[in-house]
């Protein structure tokens, strides 16, 4: 082998050990970068769970609110009938 052919030989084989360092540096970036997706898709989901479960909460909340609404209104409406009763037992001309 020739001094030209041995400086070839040797500048390919420091080009393939540096190509294959970088392939291993990105292959482990990109399983790094893989576990940090799952980590963020875990993390979301349960986001997603902690914000389903209090708008499940909020919408138990309206709905205990809608169904005390009604006895309310009730309640305010015989208020105002009595009221009327009164303003027109006082006033019996006006209208």
């Amino acid at each position: 082998m020739t001094t030209s052919q041995s400086d070839w030989f040797s500048q390919m084989q420091s080009l393939v050990e540096s190509n294959s360092r970088s392939i291993q540096a990105l292959t482990n970036d990109i399983a790094e970068f893989k576990l940090t997706v799952a980590a963020d898709h875990e993390q979301a989901r349960a986001e997603r769970q902690e914000l389903r479960q209090a708008m499940i909460g909020i919408a138990n909340l309206v709905g205990s609110l809608d169904s005390d609404r009604p006895t309310i209104l009730t309640r305010l409406r015989r208020i105002e009938d009595k009221v009327d009763r009164l303003l027109e037992k006082n006033n019996p001309t006006q209208e």
